[in-house]
């Protein structure tokens, strides 16, 4: 679990937009009445979505009040999943996998892009305001190594030059479509061998 520190400069109030309460009452429905605080994780998820990324102070309380929750049980769920960020990370929110699949396939390299693109430390939002990087542990698609998550989307099969210039369309806010950066489809090899005749491998 990794030290999570509240930003010092909190906003007074925080409430669901209309479009982001129309979800919440449909998650609602999932559960039973007496169960409804089961929805605490997907509730501090639109706040983080509705808020730029970050979950501030005040919107834990109005998670707690509407789910009729202690505030301390809210605050215990954000402060413990990695998915949650209780300080601004900026519009776009990059994570670098740098687990061992993606560290041998060159994940070192993508780091070193976001030092020199982005900030040099993590956590730190680029000066433009509009994104910052860390790294974090295995996001699942070791396959399509080295990758980077940006917000809800995956980027994978990634190098130096392809990592560079996806960051570059975030500083216009113009950011590329999501996929593999090598050209394949999921989790397809990257080249086909061809199976008929002599060409079988």
């Amino acid at each position: 679990m990794s030290l999570k520190k509240v930003n010092p400069d909190q906003p007074i109030s925080f409430e669901f937009s209309k479009k982001f309460k129309v979800v919440a009452e449909e998650i609602l429905k999932k559960y039973p009445e007496k169960n409804k605080k089961s929805a605490v994780m997907p509730f501090l998820y639109l706040a983080q979505k509705q808020n730029d990324n970050w979950i501030p102070l005040a919107a834990i309380k109005y998670v707690s009040k509407y789910l009729s929750m202690p505030y301390i049980n809210v605050y215990e769920v954000a402060t413990f999943y990695s998915m949650f960020n209780l300080s601004p990370v900026g519009k776009y929110f990059i994570q670098v996998c740098t687990t061992t699949p993606c560290l041998i396939r060159g994940a070192d390299k993508i780091v070193k892009v976001c030092k020199q693109k982005i900030s040099e430390k993590e956590n730190q939002i680029s000066k433009n305001g509009n994104c910052s990087w860390t790294e974090v542990e295995c996001l699942g698609a070791c396959v399509n190594a080295p990758m980077m998550q940006i917000n809800d989307d995956y980027y994978e099969d990634l190098d130096e030059k392809s990592t560079a210039k996806i960051i570059d369309s975030i500083f216009k806010d113009e950011i590329l479509q999501p996929g593999s950066y090598r050209g394949r489809k999921n989790t397809a090899p990257e080249k086909e061998n061809k199976i008929n005749g002599s060409d079988h491998a």
